[in-house]
């Protein structure tokens, strides 16, 4: 009888122990992970999933994205430096069409500003612009993308056809107040402003500063919800060789349109 007291009294210890240590291991975890990931509000990672922005971002560079340059003053209570989008900065955004998705683009044109193409030249109110990001892969014209916003029957989303109809004055788009013009340095294979519309400013989350690492990954890889026992199979197995070591902590900037 005394030896199943004892027995017994063991078993609650043991239970008491193995909770506070559950209870302990659990008050750690999330110590660390707030420690972590506190500045969320400050900070995003985020990952390229396509060409839209090669050669300046590459599918598979994992990037921070600094949320506080373009947010209103004082936002998170904090006093630090704020601006308005520029010509030329690099942004990330929730997708107009799916805000649930975010999207990464260059912002081309500001609330007043007039754009439009003539055979791929940038012509911003009314002077042609360098922009030695860009990259042109197609070995065929096409009238509408390469002469923006001439309208040649391309299939287009209600919010661009919204945009042409009410934004174009004497050939050429004039942004409105609220929102941006933004496209993909890889003119040729970027789906952006010029078929879905402008990007409104409250939906852009912050910009791109620096690639914390690069990795060789397809498209399909980085864009399924469920990542894929062939995707970790793949950076467990290739990791020296696969990550584009070159690119680790390279920082990211906008360039000046003017």
């Amino acid at each position: 009888m005394e030896q199943g007291e004892r027995l017994a009294q063991w078993t609650r210890f043991r239970e008491m122990t193995r909770e506070v240590h559950r209870g302990f291991v659990a008050e750690w975890t999330v110590t660390i992970i707030l420690l972590l990931f506190a500045t969320t509000t400050l900070v995003q990672a985020f990952v390229i999933p396509s060409a839209s922005m090669e050669d300046s971002l590459l599918v598979g560079d994992h990037v921070l994205v600094d949320k506080l340059v373009f947010s209103p003053h004082g936002a998170a209570g904090l006093t630090l430096p704020y601006r308005e989008v520029r010509r030329g900065d690099i942004i990330v955004f929730r997708y107009p069409l799916d805000i649930r998705e975010d999207y990464v683009k260059r912002a081309i044109g500001i609330p007043g500003d007039h754009i439009r193409f003539v055979s791929q030249q940038l012509i911003l109110n009314g002077k042609p612009v360098k922009e030695p990001y860009v990259k042109h892969v197609a070995s065929y014209p096409n009238t509408y993308r390469d002469n923006f916003p001439v309208r040649a029957g391309d299939p287009l989303r209600p919010r661009a056809l919204e945009m042409l109809e009410n934004h174009v004055v004497d050939g050429e788009l004039v942004v409105p107040p609220g929102y941006v013009f933004a496209m993909g340095d890889n003119r040729d294979d970027s789906d952006d402003s010029r078929y879905w519309g402008l990007v409104p400013r409250e939906n852009i989350v912050g910009t791109p500063t620096i690639i914390y690492w690069s990795y060789d990954a397809s498209t399909q890889d980085l864009t399924n919800g469920n990542i894929g026992i062939d995707h970790i199979i793949d950076v467990v197995t290739h990791f020296p060789t696969k990550t584009r070591w070159k690119r680790t902590f390279k920082l990211i900037h906008g360039y000046p349109l003017q």
